[in-house]
């Protein structure tokens, strides 16, 4: 994980995390985030799953963004909406 400063978008690839440990980091990350904030994840793989489950547990709460969509990389700026 990185994150520069508090201008700069927070970054987490999870590439190299254990895959039962990425979710949970995701939305901890997501969690702390306030309102109108964002971070960008980056994975090795469609996060579809992850998008199903931000809609079943933080419903109305986000912003899913793609911003490369594979095939060897995915990038997806996730936001806390500011309502």
């Amino acid at each position: 994980m990185q994150q520069n400063n508090q201008e700069s978008t927070q970054v987490i690839d999870v590439r190299t995390v254990e895959p039962r440990h990425r979710h949970p980091l995701i939305f901890k990350t997501f969690d702390d985030l306030q309102p109108g904030q964002h971070f960008m994840l980056v994975n090795d793989h469609a996060p579809t799953p992850l998008y199903y489950q931000f809609m079943h547990e933080r419903t109305e709460q986000f912003t899913w963004d793609y911003v490369e969509e594979g095939p060897e990389v995915w990038r997806v700026q996730i936001g806390r909406k500011n309502s």
